[in-house]
């Protein structure tokens, strides 16, 4: 079974809707990863443990380690795309970027911990491997000096060359040294994971400190409008004190004028 780019990484997402769907299906591959990898260590070291089991381990532990950095970039592009303008849509974008986050270490520490238990599985692999050339050159030394007792030291060292020569077979190193390279692949692999949880460290501190600052801005707007609505309040009101003060003026020169029309009239008259 191989899994090549055309599985998983095709077009790049660009809209929020987008990368948030891209990233939660990277991370549900992930944990369905996992899974199906635990179980393939479990067999090493085992009769089950062939060279088809150690290449098909190999390419889901590689494609696994890429669907984790495709995720990582994707969670990055998250964080560059420019806000709404809604505070409420503001608040539910950071929620779906906190839980994806959130699920997405918890895959990864399973992926890693995985990592490390092949990691030590290949390891033992090769230390029993080097162990039983070890002693079939041991016991082989042993048997020869045993059937060769007689013979003279510098035949006896010939044989016993030889032997050690004849117990490490070509199968045998090449086995060493395929366990080895899975062992440097695991452990760069491990590294990458590294990485990536420290890219997420630092991205969940920098978007900590942009939603402060988007939820300061917005609590320094409210407080700005509350001050323009007092405002505005004492205005209205200075406005109908104001009227009111107009008002009586008007009612006051209407009185005096009246007067002073009856006054008038009462003096022609007379």
């Amino acid at each position: 079974m191989s899994y090549g780019k055309g599985d998983a990484f095709g077009s790049q997402p660009r809209d929020f809707s987008s990368l948030i769907q891209t990233c939660g299906s990277n991370i549900h591959k992930i944990t369905q990863n996992t899974a199906q990898i635990k179980s393939m260590v479990n067999q090493l070291g085992t009769k089950q443990d062939t060279s088809e089991l150690q290449d098909r381990l190999q390419q889901l532990q590689h494609y696994t380690n890429q669907l984790a950095k495709e995720t990582n970039r994707h969670l990055k592009d998250l964080g560059s795309l420019p806000l709404p303008m809604s505070s409420s849509e503001q608040r539910q974008q950071k929620l779906q970027r906190d839980r994806l986050m959130n699920d997405f270490s918890a895959a990864l520490n399973n992926f890693q911990a995985v990592q490390r238990r092949a990691a030590d599985k290949e390891k033992e692999s090769v230390a029993r491997a080097r162990a039983g050339s070890r002693l079939s050159t041991e016991d082989g030394a042993r048997d020869e000096q045993l059937v060769s007792f007689d013979n003279n030291l510098e035949d006896w060292g010939q044989s016993t060359t030889q032997t050690e020569e004849g117990a490490i077979t070509e199968e045998d190193l090449e086995l060493i040294k395929e366990r080895e390279t899975n062992i440097r692949q695991l452990e760069s692999d491990i590294l990458d994971v590294n990485q990536i949880f420290k890219d997420l460290a630092v991205m969940i501190h920098d978007q900590g400190e942009m939603i402060d600052s988007i939820e300061a801005n917005v609590e320094s707007a409210e407080v700005h409008v509350d001050h323009g609505t007092e405002q505005l309040q004492r205005a209205a009101h200075y406005q109908r004190k104001s009227r009111k003060k107009i008002c009586i003026l008007v009612m006051v020169l209407c009185v005096v004028v009246t007067i002073l029309g009856i006054i008038i009239w009462k003096a022609s008259a007379n």
